[in-house]
């Protein structure tokens, strides 16, 4: 399985541990590197710089030959620790870097002089062309089957549109959930994948026995897109509390986002009252849950050490 990917990352597999909001943690990644593939967190999972810093250093510990991790940085205005952020990971070190939601420029330059790597999330060409011109190591390419907030186009469309006009690695990213469907997207020219939702059902993730277990028990048929959490159409379980509130904007936001100098200010607070309601559902077991997954939870048929779900999809 040696790839464009196993090469600049130094890993066995070509596969990324995605980065999940809430989800993602240094026990998870750590299992991941021994398993000879990548584990990437979200540095928002990190209230302070400290406990972010206290994260790298127990992974740079912890780091086995054969096996890289990362960080994913929200690069964008919503994002107000994220020079700090950044600034924390050069001087500490990691071995890559995936940014979203925002143009990856000024990450790219302080990243590149600390010997790190940047994957950009993309859903298009145009935005693919523009990260491969601003020097981007690979492009994580966001097809319609990822979970959380998802891309527009087919796993076989966006890897073939994007192999044929960019000359950068392309990591697939939504979809896969066992071997076939990793052999699947590296047919369509593809170097390595970023799985997420069938890792939130692992021994390891540090959300409620509640929130695994629906991953078990529900599966591609229960994903819907929501508006309700942060503005943005989000992948999520339709539990009966999801049924209940529905999947679309109110009419006050509808009427509030037609306004051009208030939309800005409508998405940032129901971005930020999502997140809560989000964390919530993550940490504590209420009828009012809102679990964000993908697809790919198909193929969770029970709650599994991070190390045997790796097992499950090399093998």
């Amino acid at each position: 399985m040696e790839t464009d990917l196993t090469e600049l990352l130094n890993i066995k597999y070509p596969i990324i541990q995605a980065p999940m909001f809430l989800v993602s943690n240094t026990a998870m990644v750590i299992e991941a590197m021994k398993s000879g593939i990548a584990g990437c967190i979200p540095a928002l999972n990190y209230r302070t710089l400290a406990e972010l810093k206290a994260a790298i250093q127990e992974l740079k510990a912890a780091k086995v030959d054969g096996g890289s991790f990362g960080f994913n940085l929200i690069v964008n205005k919503s994002n107000i620790k994220y020079k700090e952020q950044l600034r924390v990971l050069c001087e500490e070190g990691c071995d890559f870097i995936i940014t979203s939601l925002g143009s990856p420029e000024e990450t790219i330059n302080q990243a590149h002089k600390a010997g790190i790597k940047v994957f950009c999330d993309v859903t298009d060409l145009n935005f693919a062309k523009k990260v491969e011109g601003l020097g981007a190591d690979a492009i994580i390419a966001v097809n319609n089957e990822a979970g959380g907030h998802r891309g527009n186009l087919s796993p076989e469309n966006l890897i073939k549109l994007l192999k044929e006009h960019c000359s950068i690695p392309i990591i697939s990213a939504g979809g896969v959930g066992r071997k076939a469907d990793i052999d699947e997207m590296l047919s369509y020219g593809a170097s390595g994948v970023s799985v997420g939702s069938p890792f939130i059902a692992s021994e390891e993730a540090n959300v409620t026995d509640e929130y695994k277990q629906a991953c078990v028990d529900y599966g591609a048929k229960d994903i819907v897109m929501t508006q309700r959490i942060s503005g943005t159409p989000c992948t999520v379980i339709n539990t009966p509390y999801v049924q209940k509130i529905g999947t679309k904007e109110s009419w006050l936001e509808s009427i509030l986002n037609k306004n051009k100098k208030l939309k800005k200010w409508v998405k940032m607070v129901r971005f930020s009252i999502g997140m809560k309601a989000t964390e919530k559902a993550a940490k504590e077991a209420t009828y009012k849950t809102v679990w964000v997954a993908g697809p790919s939870i198909e193929h969770t048929k029970a709650v599994l050490p991070v190390k045997d779900i790796i097992s499950k999809l090399i093998h």
